[in-house]
């Protein structure tokens, strides 16, 4: 086991794959003589040359088509958003071209592409650089998509990104680059559709991903001092969504909340709602409730910036009263 950092994590998955299969390459800006915004692909240039770590210009709809035609033709591209929400510029090459080309040849062409980079809210990088697009994509036929939250499911969920026939958006979050685990020494990898359950409990499920299954460990903390026994769940998987571990819960436990940093308003969290509903409605003992952010774009202000997103003492306080109710 070697100690190692989520974003090193991440190096460590494109390096391996780009080693054992040469038709993988990077794309995006800055990925090549800087070594990407987080240092995700630091040194990869001089060991691969610049037609497998490629520097592009700013000009995120041109080169995501590229991407996507390459897909087409064998390469299988790794496409680094500088920040997920400049990726709002190529929105129509992911949605009407890699979500559905392969469906509209008839199954003629795969789309083996991976779309991965920094997002959700920082600390003070203002509206434009704290975007969290899950839900924007969410709706897109053809589509995988997956959120990372440790080193450890970051390393394992690249590494099968990388090797599947389909379009894979990789979610990562800007405050978890430096993130440290124990990594195992031998090779593995995780799959795309399965949620983690963190911990098991029986008095309430908690739904989460990303950056919150970590604002959900740090209540945690205070809620079993207090006796309470909740079951945690990280996602991971935001399309297609796991429901047979979510079922499986709230079988169990009757109650659940879900934390996102999603915006409220048609968010990830809304999406599960309405599953959880039509699915499983007999089984809740108390309406599921929702803690996301602000329907509003992110203040620069730090005070302000915190405030629109959901902190632990918020989740601690949403378990006491949903346990609390009476069936």
């Amino acid at each position: 086991m070697a100690q190692t950092l989520l974003f090193n994590a991440l190096r460590a998955a494109i390096d391996e794959e780009m080693a054992q299969d040469p038709t993988v390459y990077v794309l995006g800006e800055d990925v090549g003589h800087y070594g990407g915004s987080y240092k995700v692909t630091k040194d990869l240039y001089q060991k691969y040359g610049e037609l497998r770590v490629l520097d592009t210009p700013i000009a995120e709809n041109s080169f995501t088509g590229m991407a996507i035609g390459s897909a087409l033709t064998g390469l299988r591209p790794i496409i680094e958003g500088m920040n997920m929400g400049f990726l709002l510029l190529a929105f129509n090459q992911i949605a009407n071209n890699a979500g559905m080309l392969r469906y509209t040849s008839g199954g003629n062409f795969k789309i083996p592409l991976v779309i991965r980079g920094p997002g959700g809210v920082g600390r003070q990088l203002g509206a434009e650089h704290s975007q969290r697009l899950e839900a924007y994509f969410q709706a897109v036929p053809g589509l995988k998509i997956v959120a990372c939250s440790t080193p450890y499911n970051a390393k394992g969920l690249l590494k099968s990104a990388i090797r599947d026939e389909n379009p894979v958006l990789f979610f990562e979050h800007v405050l978890l680059y430096n993130l440290k685990e124990d990594l195992p020494e031998e090779e593995y990898l995780l799959p795309l559709d399965k949620a983690e359950v963190v911990r098991s409990g029986k008095d309430v499920t908690i739904l989460t991903y990303s950056r919150m299954r970590h604002h959900v460990i740090q209540a945690l903390k205070t809620l079993e001092k207090e006796g309470y026994d909740p079951e945690v769940i990280d996602l991971i998987s935001l399309k297609p969504l796991d429901f047979e571990t979510i079922s499986n819960s709230i079988r169990k436990t009757h109650r659940v909340i879900i934390v996102e940093e999603c915006m409220k308003t048609g968010g990830i969290a809304a999406e599960l709602i309405a599953s959880i509903n039509e699915r499983l409605f007999d089984e809740l003992d108390a309406p599921v409730l929702r803690l996301s952010s602000q329907d509003i774009p992110t203040p620069y202000n730090g005070t302000l910036e915190r405030l629109t997103i959901v902190q632990p003492e918020q989740i601690v306080e949403a378990v006491r009263n949903m346990v609390a109710m009476k069936v």
